[in-house]
């Protein structure tokens, strides 16, 4: 992540297809993923940078800490 901790969306999206979201559907430029334990879907515009408050959203979601975030990326 850089300074400011936006990333582009398509590394955010190999972010959730690794920790085992699949893609449901698009609808504009909002991209819509799904996993079966979720109550809710993992909603991301495809815009360049994806805004920290977005990604800080879907990570509580996923019940997912900022450094276990930076973990998986680290290994993608």
């Amino acid at each position: 992540m850089s300074k400011k901790g936006s990333i582009e969306w398509k590394k955010f999206e190999k972010f959730l297809l690794f920790v085992g979201c699949t893609f449901d559907r698009e609808k504009g430029d909002h991209r819509i993923y799904w996993r079966d334990d979720l109550k809710r879907p993992i909603v991301i515009p495809r815009c360049n940078p994806l805004p920290l408050f977005i990604i800080r959203n879907n990570l509580r979601i996923l019940n997912m800490t900022i450094d276990e975030f930076v973990t998986i990326l680290g290994q993608l």
